[in-house]
């Protein structure tokens, strides 16, 4: 799509250089979704590829995701033994279906910034356990972790002139078992739902929903729940109103599906440690 509004492209080599925030302005990463249709009120990009931000960082303290990290990047990245969460990237990944040209193109911070109910980095980065690094517009930085960045669909709580720099996932996050189930109403159609469990070796168990809601949700127990206790907690926890409902699925099924994978993710997770791949 030729956005044949645009006036001029920014790219800033360092934060220094981030102009100040106008109206029209839009931040570009990959620039999958912005150039997929019109964008009308839009007059300047600001290109934050130009930045150079290293596209991943590994240490002790866990994992950093630079905002402009691809998806393919991060699909290729090798995490360290030990970080019973890695087998969980590749599905997540893969869940944003498209040929590798976008996946060489689209960023892990594009996608949580769009903030759409099926955006799959929005439901890593939340099982995660992930905090968004901003850079304010002052010069300053704050920090909010993804579960409260992502406000409803395509509503982030980025402030004008903010940027995402980076998510960050600790290591005691990485360090849990995973599950992860997705359903989508065609083989190549949009996430219906997408549901992740974690299972920390104290026995804690968190419940990660996306896709099937209008913005991700989270519920932890300190240990397994029963099947009944798990519905009665989901029930609690997503009204019918907070349901999705749009072409790729309605919101009872949506409702039928989320429950029925929570059941299929603690059964999974109540199993004994395994080595493998998230199932």
């Amino acid at each position: 799509m030729d956005l044949n509004t645009i006036e001029t492209v920014l790219r800033p080599r360092s934060r220094i250089e981030l102009p100040a925030w106008q109206d029209g302005d839009a931040c570009l990463g990959g620039g999958t979704w912005l150039f997929s249709e019109p964008q009308v009120g839009m007059r300047r990009l600001i290109d934050l590829a130009s930045l150079g931000w290293p596209p991943h960082t590994i240490d002790a303290g866990g994992l950093t995701l630079a905002a402009t990290c691809t998806i393919a990047q991060l699909d290729r990245l090798e995490l360290p033994p030990g970080w019973n969460a890695a087998p969980l990237v590749g599905p997540c990944c893969r869940a944003l279906l498209g040929s590798f040209k976008i996946w060489n193109v689209a960023t892990v911070g594009g996608n949580v910034c769009l903030a759409l109910p099926a955006g799959p980095m929005i439901a890593l980065a939340t099982a995660l356990d992930a905090t968004c690094t901003i850079w304010s517009a002052d010069g300053t930085e704050r920090h909010v972790p993804v579960i409260d960045f992502v406000l409803g669909p395509q509503r982030n709580a980025l402030r004008p002139g903010e940027v995402l720099r980076s998510l960050s996932m600790p290591a005691a996050a990485l360090a849990r078992r995973t599950a992860f189930r997705r359903v989508s109403l065609s083989p190549n159609g949009r996430s219906g739902a997408l549901l992740i469990g974690t299972r920390a070796a104290d026995g804690a168990f968190a419940l990660t929903v996306t896709a099937s809601v209008t913005r991700p949700l989270r519920l932890t127990f300190d240990g397994l729940p029963g099947p009944d206790a798990l519905t009665r907690a989901l029930d609690a926890a997503i009204p019918d109103a907070l349901y999705y409902d749009d072409v790729h699925g309605r919101p009872d099924w949506r409702r039928h599906m989320t429950r029925h994978f929570a059941e299929e993710i603690r059964a999974s997770l109540d199993a004994a440690p395994s080595p493998g791949a998230a199932s």
